[in-house]
């Protein structure tokens, strides 16, 4: 077949060799003009390479390319495009497969979720949006393997498979600049159940009402998790199936909003294993992943922590509600237009726990005149903070013994940093040559 990889980054690249591995005919096709190809493949770079794509059987999509700009430019071509993701459910040899979207906690919940498996002594992979394509481990896979699979918007938008265990966590507003606008973000996530049958298991948050209203899209059998019959808390203990699994003050994941990502993962590795033993000695265990509240270094009394991933400012609830004491937050970054009228009144709510909060980036003037808006003043606007360093230079400034300087943006990086990674990265390496 003649096929072209639209998009050649981290999954594109795993999908030009799995389909290379094939002998089809590739071309590459990217905005980025400055890629280095292989030697001999046929490639458009630049502003046109969406053009003329009817002449290819297949196109294989990047999940940051959305469907509707290969249409807008091609619109014969809607039963050519595919995906890596539609591509390993079609030839997956295993149906163990349990896929997680949700607007925050996936990696958290993905991971957790494969370690707890792990534990029981099951043959586990983890891939998807976590940054692992999945064709990249399908020649290690048999029928007796389970995936776990984080899945995003992106991924989800177009795929033609669901998960035999689907989770849905809290589903809130988010990509809306990438969406046309909400019902078409809710109606990607809706997805990961919409094709499921009636022997599988769609678990959500009873919590959300949206995760609560998408799991209606299964016909498989309904368990919402933070309430019974799922995983939930009660008396300060993690249940399940009336069985104490650990204390919450046992959990070695910092912060409130992380007892629902246990109590999903849980309900999820329920349906495979009961092994309590093993799960307590995960659970017991397993802490933050990099740039989730991850901790630094205390320097001078002052502790810094790396939630770089926080691109949403729900994230950054999380983390304010999640490290004690005073904090300098520093916040900001690409601003995507969404609505922030609902962190203003927050602030004012949680006053006592702020030293300042730092704006920097595009979205620092908007973040600003939205919290004056709504009367709270603690905060300093520094735009001209355009380094790592700056940032951190300012924070120190505002920070006193006993305080905690916290990087959780709130806002996507691309104003700044190639991505929440790099952004997290510079933090982390600044703060470690103080």
């Amino acid at each position: 077949m003649k096929i072209a990889i639209l998009g050649y980054d981290v999954e594109g690249r795993s999908s030009f060799e799995y389909f290379a591995a094939q002998g089809h005919e590739l071309t590459i096709r990217d905005r980025n003009t400055k890629l280095v190809v292989p030697d001999s493949i046929a490639s458009v770079l630049g502003e046109h390479y969406l053009d003329d794509l009817d002449q290819f059987d297949l196109l294989v999509r990047t999940p940051g390319l959305a469907p509707r700009d290969i249409l807008g430019v091609n619109p014969g071509v809607s039963g050519k495009i595919t995906t890596q993701m539609n591509e390993f459910f079609r030839v997956c040899p295993t149906k163990n497969i349990i896929g997680v979207t949700g607007t925050k906690g996936k990696g958290t919940t993905t991971t957790l979720i494969t370690k707890l498996l792990e534990a029981a002594g099951k043959n586990v992979r983890l891939g998807g949006n976590i940054g692992v394509p999945p064709l990249t481990f399908l020649s290690a896979l048999t029928a007796d393997s389970w995936v776990v699979l984080e899945l995003s918007n992106f991924q989800l938008i177009d795929l033609q498979s669901s998960p035999h265990i689907a989770v849905s966590l809290a589903v809130v507003p988010e990509h809306l600049d990438w969406h046309k606008d909400m019902d078409d973000y809710v109606q990607a996530k809706s997805h990961i159940f919409s094709s499921q049958t009636a022997d599988d298991i769609a678990i959500y948050c009873a919590d959300n009402d949206i995760s609560k209203e998408i799991a209606q899209k299964s016909p498989g059998h309904k368990i919402p998790y933070s309430s019974p019959p799922g995983a939930h808390i009660n008396g300060g203990a993690v249940v399940m199936d009336d069985q104490v699994l650990c204390q919450t003050s046992e959990l070695k994941l910092p912060g409130r909003h992380n007892w629902q990502n246990v109590c999903a993962a849980i309900t999820a590795v329920w349906q495979v294993t009961q092994d309590v033993a093993a799960l307590h000695s995960v659970l017991t265990t397993f802490s933050a992943l990099e740039h989730r509240i991850e901790f630094v270094r205390e320097l001078d009394g002052i502790r810094f922590y790396n939630d770089s991933y926080a691109a949403g400012l729900q994230a950054t609830k999380a983390a304010i509600e999640s490290i004690t004491g005073k904090k300098v937050m520093i916040l900001g970054g690409y601003d995507r237009m969404l609505d922030l009228d609902h962190f203003g009144p927050y602030a004012l709510k949680h006053a006592d726990d702020f030293r300042r909060l730092l704006l920097i980036g595009a979205s620092g003037q908007r973040l600003a005149d939205s919290l004056t808006k709504a009367g709270f003043t603690n905060f300093v606007v520094k735009p001209e903070a355009k380094t790592m360093e700056a940032v951190v230079h300012e924070a120190r400034q505002l920070a006193q013994p006993g305080d905690a300087i916290v990087l959780s943006p709130g806002f996507a990086s691309f104003d700044m940093f190639k991505n929440f990674s790099e952004r997290g990265r510079q933090f982390k390496e600044v703060v470690h040559n103080l």
